[in-house]
């Protein structure tokens, strides 16, 4: 079709339209172009307003896309393979959050959206999958924040014959390389605050980071009772039967948190705290694990895999009675993963990387509905 241009009687250059048709229907005007759409709650219940509006945002997305895709080929170059675990799971298992739960009509059964991949990652591992990788949804019904949103995008990978250090490893080769790719060096602004990535990262361990960043006498860590004293100066709650491992972990996120600015390896966890998680060889009160912190907030979470059938039973039993009540309503053992167990699994690490914590850094993001196309929200009324 030929395209007609001329110029009106002042000059103005445009074109002829013989003629038009109406692609849509634009019932509403957009928001005024001046001032875009400025509204928070707006912004996050009107997307599709927020992208057209502000074009800040639509980079914000743009980045998200390149940092999974950036982690999809780290992988596939590695020899890893890309699965698919379920969405609902009959057994809420693999963390110790709080699960949606829901029912499945046909069936007559309670189900629960997953709260992470892990166990059926693991069976995977078991049947001969020795690098794997799942990038998806999982969702826990607690609390909303900042850095919280009910479902969210996890990474989650496993490797036969590794450990926790080859995983921290792999940790820093991978971000290193989605911030070099998008900001042209290893260091970012998160906030006001510069972050280095060169290597290698702080790692210390769970204990010293409490001692340092603590003040306390070194006994704290190994009598419960000075603990619960510490614990009770600092304004912690603790439910009755807390044990040892877990207020320790709480005094951890009250005292030591704050300070993890720069990219920081936290190992060595308690055992209580970690019940899938392998024992230190040389010291079985802890576990070979470790967590990453990054302005101020935990990114990753990664550990040898705990592969004695006997003691995960034990550590799941121990788990359940620590829950108490809170257990009966939807936790209980998973008998179909401990028989897995039984067959035997390769010596095995994994990790589980928050993939819109991590992209809240990438593009300087207050909050976690900044990176989310659709965060959830109250109905409006």
């Amino acid at each position: 079709m030929e395209v007609k241009v001329f110029r009106t009687k002042t000059g103005e250059l445009t074109l002829l339209v013989e003629l038009f048709r109406l692609l849509a229907k634009s019932l509403r005007p957009l928001p005024e172009k001046w001032h875009g759409l400025t509204d928070i709650e707006a912004r996050y219940r009107q997307r599709y307003l927020d992208l057209i509006a502000n074009p800040k945002v639509k980079d914000i997305f743009f980045t998200r896309i390149r940092a999974i895709q950036r982690i999809r080929d780290f992988f596939t170059q590695r020899g890893f393979i890309e699965v698919e675990t379920p969405m609902l799971h009959p057994i809420a298992g693999g963390a110790t959050a709080k699960p949606f739960k829901t029912h499945h009509n046909a069936l007559d059964m309670e189900l629960y959206m997953r709260v992470a991949p892990e166990l059926y990652l693991k069976r995977l591992v078991i049947g001969g999958f020795e690098r794997i990788f799942e990038i998806n949804r999982s969702f826990r019904n607690e609390g909303i924040s900042t850095q919280h949103n009910p479902e969210f995008t996890m990474l989650e990978f496993y490797q036969s014959y590794a450990t926790y250090e080859d995983m921290m490893e792999m940790t820093e080769e991978l971000l290193c390389s989605m911030v070099q790719e998008i900001y042209g060096n290893l260091t970012l602004t998160y906030q006001g605050k510069e972050i280095h990535f060169a290597r290698p990262w702080r790692r210390i361990r769970f204990k010293e980071a409490i001692l340092e960043y603590g003040k306390f006498d070194p006994s704290t860590l190994g009598e419960p009772l000075k603990a619960i004293e510490e614990a009770k100066k600092l304004g912690l709650e603790l439910k009755k039967g807390t044990s040892h491992g877990r207020i320790l972990a709480d005094i951890f996120k009250e005292i030591v948190e704050p300070h993890l600015i720069q990219p920081t390896f936290v190992t060595h966890y308690p055992t209580e705290v970690s019940p899938l998680s392998r024992r230190n060889r040389n010291d079985p009160t802890v576990v070979d694990r470790f967590e990453l912190f990054i302005a101020s907030r935990e990114i990753a979470n990664g550990f040898s895999e705990l592969n004695d059938p006997i003691e995960q039973r034990e550590r799941f039993i121990q788990q359940l009675k620590e829950r108490g009540d809170e257990a009966d309503f939807y936790l209980r053992l998973d008998e179909d993963f401990l028989r897995a167990l039984e067959f035997g699994m390769p010596p095995t690490a994994g990790e589980g990387i928050g993939i819109d914590r991590w992209v809240m850094l990438l593009t300087d993001s207050l909050s976690i509905r900044d990176v989310i196309f659709f965060p959830l929200l109250r109905m409006e009324k």
